[in-house]
């Protein structure tokens, strides 16, 4: 996935509001950039730390710019847009990227199923079951090479569980994919102290069948694009 226009580096001031962070340019100038992230954002909005955002002309946009990226400590790089990873998943299913599912023909995004839920990629084929696929955007790491899912209570991600368990008792398959937006991390694993309500549905799903998988990302200010299978501990 490109990003549409070169990324501006700056210095994050704050993150506020949820959806707003204030950026120092390079030239000295002060903006405001919007942060599309609702998550608690843990060890990835640091005040001081170098950020890159992605300036925009669109009239219809109170902000004219975006918060993409952060350096971490050490040099990596996190995503912080949350609506990046889906571009990034839709990219490499379409291209036969993602393990399991290359034979599938076709891909659909946001195809409505189950009660009052959408679906991030209803994937299709002759001869092949229906497959359901919800990704996830990972950007927390705490310990080790660990990265962790969720970084906060998440209501909508359980339900999420349970519409996919459905999809498999009914005959289709279902596969939640975490896409891990930093390039430090070498593994995944549930973070059972912020939600063990989400760490306990996810086994119950994985044992009514629902796959699990996960990848990292190959960050820069031009691009991300999903990179390696990472092992998965439910």
């Amino acid at each position: 996935m490109e990003f549409a226009r070169p990324l501006i580096p700056g210095r994050l001031i704050r993150r506020y509001k949820r959806f707003l962070a204030d950026v120092t340019l390079e030239d000295g100038q002060t903006v405001t950039a919007h942060c599309a992230n609702t998550g608690a954002m843990l060890g990835v909005q640091d005040p001081g730390s170098r950020v890159w955002i992605e300036p925009n002309d669109d009239p219809k946009r109170k902000l004219k710019y975006s918060w993409k990226l952060i350096e971490l400590p050490g040099g990596a790089l996190a995503g912080i847009d949350t609506g990046v990873p889906n571009r990034v998943a839709g990219e490499a299913l379409r291209n036969g990227k993602v393990e399991t599912v290359q034979k599938y023909e076709h891909v659909r995004a946001e195809v409505k199923y189950a009660q009052n839920s959408r679906v991030d990629f209803l994937l299709t084929a002759d001869a092949l079951p229906d497959c359901y696929v919800e990704v996830k955007n990972v950007h927390l790491r705490r310990e080790s090479d660990w990265a962790e899912f969720p970084d906060s209570v998440t209501t909508r991600g359980a339900k999420h569980l349970g519409d996919l368990a459905a999809e498999v008792q009914k005959g289709h398959r279902a596969v939640l994919l975490y896409v891990v937006q930093r390039d430090d991390c070498r593994r995944v694993k549930m973070a059972r102290d912020l939600d063990p309500n989400y760490a306990e549905r996810l086994c119950e799903a994985a044992r009514m069948g629902v796959e699990v998988m996960a990848y990292d990302c190959a960050l820069s200010s031009k691009r991300v694009i999903l990179r390696n299978r990472l092992p998965v501990t439910i």
